[in-house]
């Protein structure tokens, strides 16, 4: 498989943390890429319409997105270790945490495009306070959600990792932290499994 790939995309990481916990890290070629949300790059728009990472070629040909399809697709592609529960209740716990960590990967993404993609003065506040308050409201519900979520590795606490390091990297200062014992615990310790550690974005733009 190959991954139209940009080190700082939360995104793209949950695709190679998948595909490392499902034995195929290898097999990925990364495929350098400039996505941008205003200037596009037409190399991904031609096998993607949205021109969006990650963005995925199986070894057919076939593209494949979002992260959601990708994940999927190397996850039915394993032959060892799933990461999507097949059936019942502990299948949709783990779809409805991928959903809690793509939103609030949104909601961050959104609101920082809003101060460094956006110009100065077209810029507004209570757009932006307004993705950080949903923000705030998922990680309320991680930490509700985190003492039940173990040392099981599934694509909900994957995502969810990756949203949490993505406020580490892009919002330092955020403190999500703070009051939220539970959560902060469990990503100390899922944050130092190898695919976490191998997908670490060493040469992420600081922009």
């Amino acid at each position: 498989m190959k991954v139209f790939y940009s080190p700082a995309s939360p995104f793209v990481r949950k695709v190679l943390v998948t595909a490392h916990e499902t034995g195929q890290f290898d097999q990925v070629e990364k495929l350098p890429s400039a996505a941008h949300p205003i200037n596009r790059d037409m190399t991904i728009v031609a096998r993607n319409p949205l021109g969006k990472v990650p963005t995925a070629l199986a070894d057919d040909g076939t593209a494949l997105f979002d992260s959601r399809v990708i994940c999927e697709y190397l996850d039915a592609q394993s032959t060892g270790t799933k990461v999507f529960p097949a059936t019942g209740p502990q299948r949709w716990a783990a779809l409805v945490q991928q959903s809690l960590g793509d939103g609030l990967i949104d909601a961050a993404l959104l609101a920082r495009y809003e101060t460094v993609v956006r110009p100065a003065e077209m810029q507004w506040k209570p757009w932006r306070d307004g993705q950080l308050a949903k923000i705030n409201s998922a990680l309320d519900q991680i930490e509700a959600l985190a003492p039940q979520f173990g040392n099981a590795v599934t694509i909900g606490t994957i995502t969810l990792g990756c949203a949490l390091a993505y406020l580490d990297f892009r919002f330092p200062d955020h403190g999500w932290r703070e009051g939220r014992p539970q959560a902060a615990q469990w990503f100390k310790v899922f944050g130092e499994r190898p695919s976490m550690v191998a997908t670490y974005a060493h040469d992420a733009p600081a922009r």
